[in-house]
């Protein structure tokens, strides 16, 4: 018994009712499953009861649970009925342009509609002002506004005067798309507007690493990375493509716990139909704990779930992890990283190059990142 627990993992921790219910269908689909910390005095009332499986199943188990929807939890922003949206935030700059082009090219890949979203922030003037000097401030203020409309208008219509002329002579696909200017702070307004919108992906543009900015990654893109739910492509401006069709070799982050196996779903929902191949790394996981049982499950649950996937594995050495991730990105030619949300650790060592030194591929490798 004491090698079984040994091999036992934790796959959930719920109420005594709900642990019941999934204990009934993981053991239907011939799963072991052992409960935990149950109050035996009251067990209908007992809060915090483990679920516990063998190693080697958690893949599968992670995979009914998902396909069950046993726990009913709404996700409304996820329906796979709704109509496909790209949302392209913009600031005008080179690597705005970019951003339209992989986004318009995505679109036009998987059908969707494009909207093109800027966001300008005016100046307020406090009412702090001495009465006298009133009346002549709101004049300005009002003239101020008008002219900042005005410039942003500009400047949109010849991004779109631009897209235009590239889809006219085929360098960009023909598809639908419109644009959008809402006032107020970037980040607020993207992820104000993302809600009402409900893009599939939004395409942002990010610096190049010639920039001297310490922030590579872009404050706004930062924020809208770690705050929304929607999937969020970040395009470095040198990237030497611009059709995400070109990017045959992708990288996966990933620890295979239960919120990267659920992004790994969504991952491969926005991937379809494109011809890649996937390298499936390890982060924040040592190299000792991928014995060859973990491994072995994990490959079976990657065979089962999608059989026409061509998936490589590698295990990172130990160590220094960004040097790990640099080489393995250059060895392998990765054309695109995927990973979550909640690497935020990961993330923001990648990006700050004043942390430990500046990384010489990230910044013109493109990034997926995946809310869990």
């Amino acid at each position: 018994m004491e090698n079984k627990e040994e091999k036992l993992v934790t796959l959930a921790i719920h109420t005594f009712e709900k642990a019941q219910i999934l204990k009934t269908i993981l053991e239907t689909e011939g799963i072991e499953v052992y409960i935990h910390n149950v109050n035996q005095i009251q067990p209908v009332v007992s809060a915090g009861v483990r679920v516990r499986i063998k190693e080697s199943d958690l893949p599968h188990a992670l995979r009914i649970i998902e396909d069950s929807k046993w726990l009913e939890e709404t996700h409304e922003e996820i329906t796979s009925n709704r109509e496909k949206k790209v949302l392209i935030p913009i600031d005008f700059s080179d690597y705005s342009m970019k951003a339209c082009d992989f986004g318009i090219n995505y679109a036009h890949k998987i059908g969707a509609e494009v909207m093109i979203l800027h966001a300008y922030f005016s100046p307020y003037f406090p009412t702090a002002i001495p009465f006298g000097d009133t009346l002549a401030y709101q004049v300005n203020e009002e003239d101020s506004v008008q002219n900042i409309l005005k410039r942003v208008k500009t400047d949109m219509e010849n991004i779109c005067t631009m897209i235009n002329r590239k889809m006219k002579s085929g360098e960009l696909p023909e598809v639908k798309y419109d644009y959008t200017l809402r006032e107020g702070l970037p980040e607020e307004e993207i992820l104000s507007y993302s809600k009402e919108y409900h893009p599939t992906l939004i395409v942002m543009g990010t610096r190049g690493k010639n920039q001297k900015d310490m922030d590579l990654i872009g404050s706004v893109t930062g924020e809208i990375i770690e705050i929304n739910k929607v999937p969020v492509l970040a395009i470095p401006e040198n990237v030497p493509f611009e059709d995400l069709r070109k990017a045959k070799q992708i990288a996966f982050a990933t620890s295979f716990n239960q919120r990267d196996l659920v992004a790994f779903d969504t991952f491969m929902d926005l991937m379809k139909g494109f011809d890649i191949k996937i390298h499936l790394f390890n982060i924040s996981t040592s190299k000792d704990e991928w014995n060859e049982i973990r491994l072995s499950g994990i490959k079976d649950y990657f065979a089962k779930q999608y059989p026409k996937a061509d998936i490589a594995y590698t295990v990172l050495d130990d160590g220094d992890l960004l040097l790990s991730i640099e080489k393995f990105v250059r060895d392998k030619q990765i054309d695109l990283i995927a990973l979550t949300t909640h690497r935020r650790n990961i993330l923001a060592r990648m990006f700050n190059p004043g942390i430990a030194r500046k990384m010489l591929f990230h910044t013109d490798t493109p990034l997926l990142v995946l809310h869990s």
